[in-house]
């Protein structure tokens, strides 16, 4: 498809393991956008102290909000970028750099992201932070402009389900909240 709404910016948001890399591949793909994945911008201290079982912390996290707000803010013509986005005030804080921000809410079960993050064994987060996500998880459901589906229904529908409610309600337009 290829054709977006002008300025289009999407955060693909969730906790680890609801498939963000793989959506946002697909939606930066099929909306001609630069994909910018989050976890690339962890600081070093930031990818070994998740290595090794910690859960980041708030302070952990706020350099990296910040260094993804100014990414947001270097693509104007629009971007798709993965970021776990878990508490409300990432998401005001990635919201504030970027006006129009739109989240795509992944959601799973516990259970179901265990098993999927236990699935890649390579991969910087381990299965023993799973639960962690979920406590910090703050539901963004009754936020504007998000759209929540359903992570666990294949790929190419989740995708979409993005391009048409991208097209069907443009960045500038009044934002709602879907589920």
């Amino acid at each position: 498809m290829n054709i977006r709404p002008e300025n289009t910016s999407l955060v693909v948001m969730g906790v680890a393991g609801c498939g963000k890399s793989s959506l946002g591949h697909r939606c930066a793909e099929a909306l001609g956008l630069p994909l910018l994945e989050g976890d690339d911008f962890h600081s070093a201290g930031n990818v070994a102290k998740m290595r090794s079982g910690s859960p980041l912390s708030d302070e952990d996290r706020a350099a990296w909000l910040d260094t993804l707000a100014e990414q947001l803010q270097a693509h104007p013509q629009g971007v798709v970028l993965t970021c776990s986005a878990l508490k409300q005030r990432y998401r005001e804080r990635l919201r504030a750099a970027t006006p129009g921000l739109r989240f795509v809410f992944l959601d799973l079960t516990q259970e179901q992201a265990r098993e999927r993050v236990a699935s890649r064994p390579a991969h910087l987060f381990p299965v023993s932070l799973v639960a962690s996500q979920f406590a910090a998880l703050e539901d963004p459901r009754a936020e504007p402009g998000v759209l929540h589906l359903d992570a666990v229904e294949p790929l190419e529908q989740l995708a979409d389900s993005v391009v048409r409610w991208v097209h069907a309600a443009p960045a500038t337009a009044g934002l709602e909240a879907r589920s």
